[in-house]
């Protein structure tokens, strides 16, 4: 791609060109830390504006209460987090959840029931202990998968039966392997091989003839010795060949 070149026309965030003659920072461009078509915060493009706050931290509270959602954003990023607490109820949901991923824990506890689930992810991304768990009903299946994710795994059975299979995942890739039986008779076939890759061997038998073939090739490259070989004769001809590998290995 063609940078702008400095002579060309900019466009704001309205459609209105703008030169660097009337600009507030020219004094930054001798330092190379704005740049018409870079670097500049006056830019309609959310790269060039966030490359100027990256230039220029230190102008970053200046642009809190700026007219245009982007540049809100992206200033939040870079102020001081203890600027940010009129972001809290920004109208952009954008702005909003930047402003959760910096204020301090007292007042990210406070946006955790935010219209907006980015926001509410957000928000489960810093909190802890019973403030995180408090999150783990959320409607939104991303907050959840959120929770789960930073949750102790001696607390993920609350979600041995979430409706998303996707949160289900993550707990059978987290939570105590003596836990996970439930997991191995999920009906989300992805469900029941996290679980299985994880699983006490001898627990394996139960999907020796599970549909997913997926599924039989972990019984046949995990399961003991005994449960294995009843898969050297499957339909699917690479967990045959797993099973009889299997089977051979321990023999020897």
């Amino acid at each position: 791609m063609t940078l702008t070149d400095e002579n060309e026309a900019a466009e704001d965030w309205t459609g209105r060109q703008f030169s660097c003659q009337d600009c507030l920072h020219q004094n930054l461009r001798e330092g190379g830390r704005c740049c018409l078509g870079r670097i500049c915060v006056r830019d309609k493009r959310a790269r060039r504006i966030d490359s100027f706050f990256a230039k220029n931290p230190e102008y970053a509270g200046d642009y809190l209460d700026h007219l245009y959602f982007e540049v809100r954003a992206l200033a939040a990023k870079y102020a001081n987090p203890f600027q940010l607490a009129r972001l809290m109820k920004d109208p952009e949901a954008e702005v909003r959840a930047v402003a959760a991923l910096k204020l301090p824990l007292a007042r990210v506890r406070d946006m955790r029931h935010d219209k907006s689930s980015a926001v509410r992810q957000a928000c489960a991304l810093r909190l802890e202990g019973a403030d995180l768990v408090a999150m783990a009903q959320d409607e939104n299946e991303q907050v959840r998968l959120a929770v789960a994710r930073r949750l102790d795994p001696a607390l993920l059975p609350m979600f041995l039966d979430d409706p998303a299979p996707s949160v289900r995942r993550e707990v059978a890739a987290r939570i105590p392997p003596n836990r996970l039986y439930p997991l191995l008779h999920d009906e989300d076939a992805l469900v029941r091989r996290a679980a299985a890759e994880r699983a006490a061997p001898d627990s394996l038998s139960l999907l020796v003839n599970d549909p997913d073939l997926r599924l039989r090739h972990v019984v046949a490259d995990r399961a003991p010795r005994e449960v294995a070989i009843k898969l050297i004769n499957d339909t699917d001809e690479e967990v045959a060949r797993r099973a009889r590998e299997r089977r051979d290995e321990i023999a020897n």
